[in-house]
């Protein structure tokens, strides 16, 4: 029987993610933005040809992603995406 151990937090790797977003998808329900659990999406002034505001990552924030892909999973228009970087 193996006995658990905690995770050794110096060794521990953060996954890092780069953010991809295709604005001309997006239509601004700000699922992502609202949902992200690290807030590093904000809403860009800019305005696609629909007219609507998509995200974009916040300043300072470049390289908060973690690569969770739970922008990816609530966007129902398939507008965003992240890869894992490095």
């Amino acid at each position: 029987m193996s006995t658990r151990r905690p995770v050794n937090l110096t060794s521990a790797r953060v996954p890092r993610g780069k953010v991809f977003v295709l604005p001309e998808r997006c239509k601004g329900c700000r699922f992502c933005i609202d949902f992200c659990p690290k807030e590093v999406l904000v809403e860009s002034e800019d305005s696609n040809a629909k007219g609507y505001r998509y995200p974009l990552l916040a300043s300072g924030k470049e390289d908060g992603c973690i690569h969770c892909q739970y922008c990816t999973l609530v966007c129902p228009e398939l507008a965003i995406f992240t890869e894992e970087d490095g």
